[in-house]
């Protein structure tokens, strides 16, 4: 690649955890890497001088880079060491010695173990996991331990055998710990029960377990054991805290491929993932331009076609978003609703969004002039305007706690802020908190000044608010004649659009790059008056009741208030003690002026 061609991807890529992949100009995988932040990990190979010459040469053989979308870092984590040992990238060296991340297992014996194991060699046993870190799962069997009295020896438990009393108890069961299922002191059911709320907190499932431990808790403290009660608390909520799941890896022994796509009029983007073993192992996301309006299960069946071919067949289960009728030998067909299943489709789709994204940013840096007249004429045929909206100016009303209102104005264009062209409005002909008021006159001075130097009139204009903010606005636009500058609002909860003059908000899609630029303003306008606000705040500029009054300033006024607390108490105490903060001269002018 040229440094032109680095340059387009790397400031295109998404700021997200997850995983990239680096290919040379034959399509060999070179390197696969986790980031916290894909954006800055992938260009830091790019933006620094190595020292090492085997990075430099990876680096010039760079052809291709791929990404791939987590949740979080640890399925990044997680996903970065399945896929090493997968694909076996010639520039990996931490993790191709198949190192296994640790698992939590619990036997199927009388009166089960629970223990932490890296392999999973044990017949008919349960696996959780795995755990990126170790000390996470260690602490996790701590709490079980520390919670349920289970055993921690490997001694064969046989009925047989407690009958014939070939055990004694250890130190565990003298510490309290374990309570001797080796010399029959406790029944195997009651034990089983242990067991099942353990699994329960590995599983997540841990509402009931809460109880229990929350129970304890009241009960301690309702014997004044508040020593013991405190104990239960810190284990209540270090369950609450814990959160065992993760769609990277699973207990569940899945192998399967899922599959999702997002598409539009012209195009579409498919993303799959392959599980082995309940692990996700590789993952793509195909690009289509649509030719002749195909259908979207022709578009899952041609990446199905890519994926059997590129991944050297499917695996026995397909995992996709709803039935297709093809079918397919030797392949079972799931479209599930929810749980695992669901979240890999899930998982798919947020991959899909994320590389649409990035194309779009592409696109945008190569051909700004084309994609900002894409934008713009979405938006006029969505909101039904005359002309393209290349200049949009926004409207919100702020205040401090019910007090100094304010209304700012944004200015976009050609879908950019134009911060030099922001304006702040403090209020001035309006009494008390109005919003309808101050709309009014906020868009009746900014656009009378407008008018009056002959300055640009917007294409749009947009109102934070409902109904009663919006027609406050358009009659100040009547006032001044200029009623046929196109004017919507946008309401709070529900991000419907309204005209003035229409009772019914317009059907714009939720996902509409139009409603995305409406709320991109109106969000900005809201975040220049915040900080506007926040500006009066740290100068002090704020003018409280008793600044207003000839000859007491701020020093004076903040004497009085730190010394009476508020202003009703400053009318209530005596003339002499005011007269020792203000003196005497000061006094008959204050105690007139807050009459």
């Amino acid at each position: 690649m040229n440094k032109e061609q680095i340059s387009m991807i790397l400031r295109t890529l998404p700021k997200s955890p997850g995983v990239y992949r680096f290919y040379d100009k034959d399509d060999n995988i070179l390197y696969v890497g986790k980031a916290k932040n894909l954006k800055n990990r992938v260009s830091s190979y790019f933006r620094t001088q190595h020292s090492s010459a085997r990075l430099r040469i990876m680096v010039n053989k760079i052809e291709r880079i791929e990404t791939t979308v987590t949740n979080t870092e640890l399925e990044a984590l997680l996903l970065e060491n399945n896929m090493i040992k997968n694909l076996k990238p010639r520039y990996n060296m931490q993790l191709k010695d198949d190192k296994s991340y640790p698992f939590i297992a619990i036997t199927n014996e009388p009166f089960p173990r629970i223990f932490l194991t890296r392999n999973r060699h044990i017949p008919n046993a349960e696996y959780y996991g795995p755990y990126a870190s170790v000390r996470t799962a260690k602490s996790l069997l701590e709490l079980i331990h520390k919670l349920f009295p289970l055993r921690t020896c490997k001694l064969n438990l046989s009925e047989e055998k407690i009958k014939n009393g070939s055990y004694k108890v250890c130190l565990e069961y003298h510490l309290k710990k374990c309570k001797g299922p080796c010399v029959g002191l406790i029944k195997e059911k009651e034990y089983d029960d242990y067991i099942n709320l353990a699994r329960d907190i590995i599983k997540g499932k841990t509402k009931l377990v809460e109880n229990y431990l929350y129970e304890n808790m009241q009960k301690e403290a309702k014997n004044l054991n508040f020593e013991e009660a405190q104990q239960w608390k810190i284990k209540w909520e270090r369950l609450k805290s814990y959160s065992s799941r993760t769609i990277i890896v699973t207990n569940q022994e899945n192998n399967l491929d899922a599959i999702n796509l997002l598409e539009n009029d012209n195009q579409a983007y498919i993303a799959a993932i392959r599980v082995e073993n309940g692990s996700i192992v590789n993952s793509r996301v195909f690009h289509i331009e649509k030719k002749l309006n195909e259908s979207p299960e022709e578009l899952l069946l041609y990446a199905i076609g890519e994926l059997f071919e590129q991944w050297d067949g499917l695996q026995p289960e397909l995992i996709v978003p709803y039935p297709i009728s093809f079918p397919i030998d030797n392949v079972q067909i799931t479209v599930p609703k929810k749980g695992y299943k669901a979240d890999l489709l899930k998982f798919c789709l947020h991959n899909a969004q994320e590389r649409k994204a990035e194309d779009d940013k592409r696109r945008s840096l190569a051909y700004p002039n084309r994609f900002t007249n894409q934008l713009l004429e979405k938006v006029k045929i969505d909101l039904q305007l005359p002309t393209l909206p290349k200049r949009i100016e926004c409207f919100d009303n702020s205040n401090i706690q019910g007090a100094y209102p304010v209304s700012s104005c944004v200015v976009f264009i050609d879908g950019k802020p134009a911060k030099a062209e922001y304006r702040i409005f403090n209020v001035k002909t309006v009494e008390g908190i109005d919003d309808f008021a101050t709309m009014h006159e906020a868009v009746y001075r900014r656009y009378k000044r407008q008018k009056d130097e002959n300055k640009p009139l917007p294409d749009l204009i947009i109102i934070d608010g409902g109904k009663g903010q919006l027609h406050a606005a358009y009659d100040a636009l009547k006032e001044l004649d200029l009623d046929n500058i196109p004017i919507i609002g946008i309401a709070k909860k529900l991000e419907e659009i309204y005209k003035p003059h229409d009772s019914m908000p317009l059907n714009i899609d939720k996902k509409s790059p139009t409603l995305k630029l409406i709320q991109r303003a109106r969000d900005e306008a809201h975040r220049f008056g915040i900080t506007h606000h926040r500006k009066l705040r740290s100068k002090n500029t704020i003018k409280t009741q008793l600044t207003d009054i000839k000859g007491i300033g701020p020093k004076t006024a903040n004497k009085l208030l730190e010394h009476f607390g508020s202003v009703e108490n400053i009318k209530n105490a005596p003339d002499e003690e005011i007269a020792t903060i203000i003196g005497k001269a000061r006094l008959n002018i204050l105690k007139e002026a807050l009459k």
